[in-house]
């Protein structure tokens, strides 16, 4: 993660979306620092304290009950997550496969 200045909100910052009549609301916490990089195989998320309470908090928006399935947030270096990050889609799958 770098320290220079995020793309990531400084501010407590809210997002509600609409998805079958369901609203569901994000937050992102003040100073939340996410980045989402590629290392060989594998992804690496990197997060400070802030930033894993967010991602956290996502993810239980969307595994509330009644959330369609679909539902599903997307984050990018200028939407959420630091400068140069990967972008990193969360979306609920009830169905088995």
């Amino acid at each position: 993660m770098t320290s220079d200045s995020s793309s990531a909100p400084v501010e407590s910052t809210r997002l509600t979306a609409v998805t079958d009549g369901v609203a569901q609301v994000f937050a992102w916490e003040a100073d939340a620092r996410i980045e989402v990089r590629g290392l060989g195989g594998e992804v690496v998320i990197e997060a400070n304290a802030a930033g894993l309470r967010t991602l956290a908090g996502h993810l239980l928006v969307l595994a509330a009950e009644g959330v369609p399935d679909g539902s599903h947030l997307h984050l990018e270096d200028s939407n959420g997550l630091e400068e140069g990050s990967l972008s990193l889609v969360l979306e609920r799958c009830d169905e088995e496969e």
